[in-house]
This record gives C-alpha cells, sequence and structure tokens, in this order.
C-alpha cells in the first residue's frame, strides 16, 4: 500500500542533511520534470520582484524567494520533517520510534508541487511553489506533471489517496490501480474542512505506529475497524469516508 499526502505551505526551516540530488528521490522516473522545475525556480529567483509576482507572496513572504535560489545547495531535511501544519502536526512523525518512521519512508508519498511526489524520508530543502502557479518557461503544472505522475505510480497494488483536488489534478492516480480516496465527514455526512487535514494526519499516525500488512482496500477497512477508525466504503466506487465528530 502508497499512501498519497498533499504537502504543506509551512515548511521547517534548515536541516543537517546535504544538499538535494533528484536521483535519490522515490519514482526516479519523475527526474526530468524534476529538474526542469528545479532550474526554473532557480532562475526566477535571480530576478526577486518578478519572482515575488509569480509566487504570489506578500513583502512578509518575500524572504522565501531566497529558498528557491538556493535550491540546488541548501541543507535538506527528511520530507515528512520539512513539512509543517494541521496535518504534519497531528501525524507527529518527528516523536515517532524508528520503526514506525521506516514504515513512513516505506508507505507515504508527499506530492510537491516542484518535486512531485516524494518519499516521506526523501532529504529536501525549504522551497516555495504551490500547485496552482505558473512558472515562466515552463508548462501549467498540472500538464508538466499529470501524465508522467499517473505513469509513475502504475505499478502500485493500493494507493490510499489523502491529497487534496489541486494535487490529485498534478497526478491523477492511473485506473489500473486500484485506490481509495478519502473524505473527511462527519456522521451526518457533512463535508469538513477545519478538522479535515487534522482527521487525515491521524489516520497515518495510526498507520504508522501499528504497521499493519493490509495491502488491499478490504485489508485497510478491516484495520480501520479493529482500532476504532470509522473509515467506511460509500456508494461512489473509489472513494471512502473518515468519520469524525463535528
Amino acid at each position: 500500500m502508497k499512501i498519497l499526502l498533499p504537502p504543506s505551505e509551512t515548511k521547517r526551516a534548515g536541516g543537517t542533511g546535504a544538499p538535494l540530488r533528484l536521483d535519490d528521490l522515490a519514482l526516479p522516473a519523475l527526474r526530468e520534470e524534476r529538474a526542469v522545475l528545479v532550474d526554473a525556480l532557480v532562475s526566477l529567483a535571480h530576478d526577486p520582484v518578478e519572482a515575488q509576482r509569480v509566487l504570489k507572496l506578500s513583502d512578509r513572504q518575500a524572504g522565501e524567494i531566497e529558498h528557491n535560489r538556493m535550491l540546488r545547495t541548501a541543507v535538506t531535511m527528511p520530507a515528512i520533517d520539512r513539512y509543517t501544519g494541521v496535518l504534519y502536526d497531528a501525524l507527529g512523525a518527528a516523536g515517532m520510534d524508528a520503526a514506525a518512521r521506516r514504515w513512513l519512508g516505506e508507505h507515504v508519498l508527499i506530492h510537491s508541487a516542484p518535486f512531485g511526489p516524494v518519499g516521506a524520508l526523501d532529504l529536501l530543502p525549504a522551497y516555495r511553489l504551490a500547485a496552482g502557479t505558473s512558472l515562466p518557461g515552463v508548462p501549467p503544472l498540472r500538464r508538466h506533471w499529470s501524465a508522467p505522475t499517473s505513469a509513475a505510480l502504475a505499478d502500485e497494488s493500493f494507493v490510499l489517496d489523502l491529497r487534496s483536488e489541486s494535487y490529485v489534478a498534478l497526478g491523477p492516480i492511473p485506473a489500473s490501480v486500484p485506490s481509495a480516496y478519502v473524505r473527511v465527514v462527519t456522521g451526518t455526512g457533512r463535508a469538513l474542512n477545519h478538522f479535515n487535514k487534522k482527521a487525515k494526519g491521524e489516520l497515518v499516525r495510526a498507520l504508522a505506529t501499528t504497521r499493519p500488512r493490509a495491502r488491499t482496500q478490504k485489508g485497510l477497512l478491516e484495520w480501520a475497524a479493529q482500532q476504532g477508525i470509522r473509515l467506511v466504503a460509500t456508494p461512489q466506487a473509489g472513494v471512502l469516508d473518515l468519520i469524525v465528530a463535528g
């Protein structure tokens, strides 16, 4: 089973890892697409005024342009530690034991805008790029990523998709791959926004700490029932509801 997570706009600064090595990232078939975007972001960062406009940064956020300028040389840290915010705080990877972190490394992909899906333990620098950004000289990210990412996921046996819709568009899971998209809803079926990310983070934390051998949707649902997690199939094929209080 592979789990696809969205990234976060907010990221932890610093790190102790060696500079970015595209050859070391998960899904190596995406190396060319990654290199194109790294080149584009570094080039754009050399014009801070234009970079601020393209990336839609406020004056307060303008310092993040330097992260992009330093993409090839900056220190790195595991992707699961680089991202912050509600989902990643709820997941709490930094406080996990070695076995749980290894499980994350084997089963979790985080779908970033500049690098596509990367492994949870892949080493990333800080950066600034959102899914909806159009970079000079590069096709729209949806066109840049969609087909190559789908092809790179074609060999997976089962994918649990926890991404937001904007990142799903950057890499639809092929129809040939068994998959399930997770919605977070209340018991009455009302979709939630605030608790959406928190619930997804807690779900992945439960998976990493219990490390089930689920390889199919059926196995995943059986595990969830054993854990008291209300993850249920819906009438819509390929969609699961994660039911929370709210």
